[in-house]
C-alpha cells in the first residue's frame, strides 16, 4: 500500500521570492505507483509552489546552475541528484547562490 509522505522545502538565499517570500513548505506529496525522485519533485515544485519566474529555478528538469541542494543537510551531489528517491521525512534545501547586483 502507498502512503503519502510528508516533507519540507526549504528556499534560501533569494530562491524564496519565487515563492512568495515562504522559506518553509510542509508538503504531502500524492500517491505515486513508482517512488518520488527529485526529478519527478521539481516538476511538481514547478507546477504547484513556483509562483514566478521559473527560469530562474529550473533549466530543463533540474534547477539552474547557482542554486544548492541539500537532501537532509547532504549535497544532492552525493545522492544522487536528480535520481534520489525520496524518503519519508526528507528535508530538501534550496539555496540560490545567484545574486543580482
Amino acid at each position: 500500500s502507498k502512503i503519502s509522505v510528508v516533507h519540507c522545502f526549504y528556499f534560501r538565499g533569494g530562491a524564496e521570492l519565487l515563492f512568495d517570500g515562504v522559506k518553509k513548505h510542509q508538503v504531502t506529496l500524492p500517491c505515486q505507483p513508482e517512488p518520488w525522485d527529485i526529478r519527478n519533485l521539481l516538476k511538481w515544485i514547478k507546477e504547484n509552489l513556483l509562483k514566478e519566474r521559473p527560469e530562474l529555478f529550473m533549466q530543463g528538469e533540474s534547477v539552474r546552475p547557482g542554486i544548492l541542494v541539500l537532501i537532509n543537510d547532504a549535497d544532492w551531489e552525493l545522492m544522487g541528484e536528480l535520481d534520489y528517491k525520496l524518503q519519508d521525512q526528507d528535508n530538501v534545501l534550496f539555496i540560490s547562490t545567484l545574486h543580482g547586483g
